[in-house]
């Protein structure tokens, strides 16, 4: 099934669990304030262009903020030059809510149509609500929900110093549990690009988030769903990092971003649930789809995105890059040889996410 949470250190565990209204750490945050006056701060510039790396200054720690810089972390993992510069991330101002939330992990709900949807918001202690910070929603996998997510997501260990917000949705119930409508698979009859849509401006009204850097991760059925988000929610997301999943031979041909997007996606060679050759999978009952592969789905990205030439050799972490991309985006594979259905390596994810805005 493509419903294997994985612990922190990217090993795998069986049974995600279901569910979504268990809190994980129970701290208590002020979720539920609204914006009021607050503080102004500014944001870096907009530098998404240059060599096919996002340009000079898309910024290392990711923290935002007037006038904040990064720290060069530059991401070579992927074979992209180094990112650091004098510029956080987006153009323009952001207005921080005030009272600053609370550090902790709170169960929200949001209003999706005439129903209502769960996430757990996390909020590091780094966060002081005092500059725009980049926010991250991370899909669980098939079976799974926000909270066995957020316990098993190796993203907070490298956000969190940065004062990311984090952002772990759960999905409604299919046939295997809660899962992610991305076309022909796995739940019926819900909008869960609506949902990730609507559940982003909630937390921008509550949290210091810079609107530039919002980014989607997700593993398995969760990277099925960040992938889909690539497709049809470009306009939202600067940037995705889906893993042990493909773009699907029944719904490729609607993949339409509305501007090129950076693509960076993780697969195991020995991938059991996701081959990574791709094929015909029947996993949920009464609604089978048929994976792209790993490598197909690195090409169809680099197509969609404008990429020209040929893709870098695989670098220490397995990664190859096409750098020469529309907009200044990458499109990467990381690939695990001998690599299971697990998660992505967050290490070398997260430095290729932040180095990239929305346009």
């Amino acid at each position: 099934m493509w419903g294997c949470s994985s612990g922190g250190d990217g090993t795998t565990s069986a049974g995600a669990g279901g569910g979504d209204d268990t809190s994980t750490s129970g701290t208590s945050g002020s979720g539920s304030s609204t914006a009021s006056g607050g503080t102004t701060a500014s944001t870096g510039s907009n530098s998404t262009s240059g060599g096919g790396t996002s340009g000079g200054g898309t910024g290392g720690s990711g923290a935002g903020g007037s006038g904040t810089g990064g720290d060069g972390a530059g991401g070579s993992a992927t074979g992209g030059a180094g990112a650091g510069g004098s510029g956080a991330g987006g153009g323009g101002s952001v207005t921080c809510p005030s009272p600053a939330l609370r550090a902790g992990d709170t169960n929200q709900t949001v209003t999706v149509g005439s129903g209502s949807r769960s996430y757990v918001l996390h909020v590091p202690a780094a966060y002081d609500g005092s500059k725009p910070v980049p926010l991250v929603v991370d899909f669980h996998p098939l079976g799974g929900s926000g909270p066995s997510e957020r316990t098993g997501s190796p993203y907070p260990a490298q956000t969190d110093p940065e004062g990311v917000i984090m952002a772990f949705p759960s999905g409604q119930s299919g046939p295997s549990g809660g899962a992610w409508n991305v076309g022909p698979c796995c739940v019926a009859g819900t909008d869960d690009v609506a949902f990730a849509r609507a559940m982003v401006a909630q937390i921008q009204e509550t949290a210091c988030i810079d609107p530039k850097r919002i980014y989607a991760v997700g593993f398995s059925m969760g990277g099925g769903m960040s992938h889909y988000l690539a497709c049809h929610a470009a306009d939202v997301f600067a940037a995705v990092a889906p893993a042990a999943f493909d773009l699907l031979e029944e719904n490729v041909g609607d993949c339409e971003p509305s501007r090129p997007i950076t693509v960076i996606s993780f697969r195991g060679t020995s991938d059991p649930i996701v081959p990574y050759a791709g094929g015909y999978s029947s996993v949920v009952r009464g609604m089978p789809i048929t994976f792209l592969g790993a490598k197909t789905t690195f090409e169809r990205w680099a197509d969609i995105n404008g990429c020209t030439g040929s893709p870098s050799a695989e670098d220490g972490q397995g990664c190859s890059t096409y750098s020469n991309c529309q907009d200044g985006v990458e499109v990467a594979l990381c690939t695990k040889q001998g690599g299971g259905h697990e998660p992505g390596n967050a290490a070398v994810g997260w430095p290729v996410l932040k180095r990239h805005t929305m346009p």
